[in-house]
């Protein structure tokens, strides 16, 4: 675990303590980068006039710049007109960081297609676009690329000019280089071309958070912060900065909140989700009191996103579940009522997860058992949920954020979800590119599962704090 800076923390002391957070200064905003109009033709044959072709043998290089990703199983289809492949595959392109409008073009001439489509680390953009045979569709959606690295800092300024990546961030690398990645998932894909136009006057959604909330590239675990896409009409970005081991101190101090303020306009949104680990006191260079400093330090994060014009959204932790039958714990003591308190006294909207999940976990039936993989960490099915109840968290606060829902969500009752079995969402999110407790070796990158242990099997009398637990 990182060590607290001093320095840090008496900044955070100043800008909430002295109640003046406008008197701070704000570090300029990076200089826009050259608008990017990009579009690539999957076809056989010449290219679409103003269109690049990919051949089925070009894989992504810093020479090339664009191409497939390793392991891509991919040939002409449908005459020519077409890339084609049954099993996932991702393309990438190399664009500066920003938001980015993506347009893909999909169908075949003789046979219906199934197509699901993620960006960056298994971010859900399009879930089962259905093509009928013989009719061609495109389908837009925006989506958020990100760097680790910060502008150059004046001549003896304190800081560090790079967000402190840490082993759990090769877990969804892909949110973290210098290309947006784009995944086809299909038994039978119809690819014809791909557009990427930058759109930086685009709202962004960041998201500050733990494991329960991060982007997932493969492993058994899914979050609603990476499903949380899927459910907005093109024109808003999710740029999910959430982290696995992090609590409100040691997000800050990894200068992950410093790489979301460097981004952050007039109009973004900061969803602000902790609890998990800040609660051990077994951790105690992160720990934070519920009624003190983790009051405190929520209040530094809804400030800096003030002082930028965004809105800062609260959203209590969902609740640990105990293995094996999903009922839920009724743990985190005194964080989800801290949380509630600070939202009343700052007037910031609440999505208040932690009730809404327990909701859910009462009456998921014999479902309940599949909202979590490991007690702590939601499936893709838990995780689909939990982003259903951030939706609608959106829309009771009356957020502007809410014109951006997609036509097909309905409003969606906790108490009453969706089956497990009809979403059927695992096949869309198989075991491979990742998971928690990743570790560089000589050989690469490779998992070392998930620190810690899962509840105990049956509640606890009492709540208590968490202990090491999982991440």
């Amino acid at each position: 675990m990182r060590t607290s800076h001093c320095l840090v923390l008496l900044s955070f002391a100043t800008l909430v303590f002295a109640g003046t957070p406008a008197a701070i200064p704000v570090q300029a905003a990076p200089q826009p980068a050259p608008p990017i109009d990009l579009k690539f033709d999957f076809g056989a044959g010449s290219a679409k006039a103003g269109y690049t072709r990919v051949a089925p043998t070009t894989f992504c290089t810093d020479d090339v710049g664009f191409g497939y990703e390793p392991g891509a199983k991919v040939a002409a289809g449908d005459g020519g007109n077409t890339t084609t492949s049954d099993q996932p595959f991702m393309f990438s392109a190399k664009v500066p960081e920003g938001n980015y409008d993506v347009t893909v073009t999909i169908g075949d001439s003789h046979e219906a297609t199934t197509t699901t489509v993620k960006a960056e680390s298994g971010r859900l953009m399009l879930e089962r676009l259905e093509v009928p045979a013989g009719q061609v569709v495109e389908r837009t959606f925006t989506t958020n690329v990100r760097t680790s690295r910060l502008s150059k800092l004046p001549m003896n300024a304190p800081g560090r000019e790079e967000v402190s990546l840490d082993r759990f961030d090769a877990a969804n690398a892909r949110d973290w280089d210098d290309k947006l990645t784009i995944e086809i998932v299909s038994p039978h894909a119809a690819l014809r071309s791909i557009e990427i136009t930058s759109t930086p006057a685009a709202p962004a959604v960041y998201i500050a958070g733990d494991s329960t909330v991060t982007d997932r590239d493969g492993g058994g675990d899914v979050s609603w912060g990476q499903l949380l896409p899927r459910f907005f009409k093109p024109g808003v970005a999710v740029s999910n900065h959430a982290q696995s081991g992090e609590t409100l101190k040691s997000f800050a101090n990894a200068l992950r909140l410093d790489k979301i303020l460097s981004q952050m306009k007039k109009g973004d949104y900061l969803f602000i989700q902790f609890a998990h680990n800040d609660s051990k006191d077994s951790w105690p260079q992160t720990y934070v009191e519920p009624e003190t400093t983790y009051k405190a330090y929520l209040k530094v994060y809804i400030a800096e996103a003030r002082l930028r014009g965004a809105t800062p959204v609260l959203v209590t932790p969902m609740d640990r579940g105990v293995r094996g039958t999903g009922a839920p714990t009724h743990g985190h003591d005194g964080y989800p009522k801290a949380m509630r308190e600070v939202a009343e006294e700052e007037h910031v909207p609440l999505i208040d997860l932690y009730n809404m999940s327990i909701v859910f976990y009462e009456n998921a039936g014999a479902d309940a058992a599949k909202i979590l993989a490991d007690g702590t960490h939601s499936t893709a099915y838990g995780g689909y949920e939990f982003a259903k109840c951030i939706v609608t968290g959106i829309k009771q606060n009356k957020l502007d954020l809410a014109g951006f829902i997609v036509d097909d969500f309905k409003d969606f009752d906790p108490a009453h979800p969706d089956s497990e079995a009809a979403l059927n969402l695992g096949v869309l999110f198989t075991s491979g590119g990742g998971g928690r407790g990743m570790s560089r070796g000589s050989g690469g990158v490779s998992p070392t599962g998930t620190p810690g242990s899962a509840p105990a099997a049956t509640p606890p009398a009492s709540t208590g704090n968490p202990g090491l637990g999982p991440l």
